[in-house]
């Protein structure tokens, strides 16, 4: 186990330390349920040293997914909200990669080991010729089990929760709308992401998971 999780995270902790390549970029992805949530009665306004006050009944709308596609060498990231977490929007977000990188020659995506996350999804969604073109662009990289934290997509995931998806939200349109204005002017500034952590650091701090391999 340990010789499969130190070969995953140092490949994907490689990719990282890449300089910027436009014609193969990194792009890491994940995704995660959105409960929606519609208040019953409406909240109380705020008032001068009183924050606005909610009432603790509400009504469960449904859960959609959040698919995070984010290349963190740009400071751009985007995400598809769908109704369903199966392998056919799984095959729509690779295709939606695909078409954000026209010229790229391959496009190694980080992603975790989610039984959909297979390159099979794509011909499940897809016509073979289709999915065939497709997987020919895709390169994936799997972050190795419990080692979700190496991919920065979840990290994304993480900060959009925290900054506007804490709060109630009743339907997919009002969740559209949170989810575009929290990234849209991050997008404007497109502030790379300073990933400090490299494989010869892992290999000194995190010495107990490499195998002891006598020479």
């Amino acid at each position: 186990m340990s010789a499969e999780f130190v070969a995953a995270m140092e490949d994907v902790l490689d990719l990282y330390e890449e300089p910027y390549d436009p014609l193969r970029p990194v792009v890491c992805f994940d995704e995660s349920p959105k409960q929606l949530i519609a208040e019953v009665r409406q909240p109380l306004p705020p008032e001068p040293g009183q924050p606005a006050r909610y009432d603790t009944g509400y009504e469960r709308k449904g859960v959609c997914d959040l698919m995070m596609i984010c290349e963190p060498k740009r400071g751009f990231r985007q995400v598809d909200i769908t109704a369903r977490r199966t392998k056919i929007e799984f095959a729509h977000s690779m295709k939606h990669i695909a078409e954000l990188y026209p010229d790229a020659a391959v496009i190694r995506v980080v992603l975790d080991n989610l039984n959909t996350h297979k390159m099979a999804s794509l011909y499940e969604a897809f016509p073979a010729e289709q999915a065939r073109e497709l997987a020919r662009r895709l390169e994936f990289h799997y972050t190795p089990k419990h080692g979700s934290w190496l991919n920065i997509a979840e990290i994304e995931l993480a900060v959009l929760s925290n900054m506007c998806l804490s709060q109630r939200i009743p339907d997919t349109e009002s969740l559209r709308r949170e989810v575009e204005a929290n990234i849209l002017p991050r997008n404007t500034k497109a502030t790379p992401v300073n990933w400090r952590f490299t494989t010869q650091q892992a290999r000194r701090k995190l010495a107990r998971l490499y195998p002891c391999v006598s020479s």
